[in-house]
């Protein structure tokens, strides 16, 4: 069940990543509050599904993070939150420090901190790919 729903939260940050680098058309201006949002929703996915990532992994018994020295454990709205903190300040690369992951999850803050940094440069050299097409 556990890893079902790893592959579904995974697909889903994938699709929302093929459709920022791969998009159909954009027919809009350069600058338009319809890229803005689309931007935002592609933000909030990603964060979302890292944050799911991470309460999967620890549902499954792996060590995600310790909160000011203590491992964060628990199956809880609260737990589900502090991983959702701990996927957005990795994605806007901010890193306060008062969470910070152990073990496993590792690997997944270093792939969602390259996916942050790689978001709005895709998102600049689409913008003028699609400008120079007009």
């Amino acid at each position: 069940m556990f890893y079902f729903l790893g592959i579904l939260v995974v697909l889903c940050i994938v699709m929302s990543l093929r459709t920022l680098f791969y998009p159909a058309s954009w027919r809009a201006k350069q600058l338009s509050f319809e890229r803005f949002l689309f931007l935002a929703f592609t933000y909030t996915n990603i964060m979302i599904g890292f944050g799911l990532l991470f309460l999967l992994l620890d549902m499954m018994g792996f060590q995600i993070a310790l909160h000011h020295g203590i491992v964060l454990e628990g199956h809880d709205f609260r737990t589900l939150l502090d991983y959702m903190y701990l996927s957005a300040v990795t994605l806007f690369s901010v890193g306060y420090g008062d969470i910070v992951p152990i073990g496993a999850a590792r690997v997944l803050i270093i792939i969602e901190a390259l996916i942050g940094y790689t978001i709005p440069a895709a998102f600049v050299v689409r913008s003028a790919f699609d400008s120079e097409k007009k």
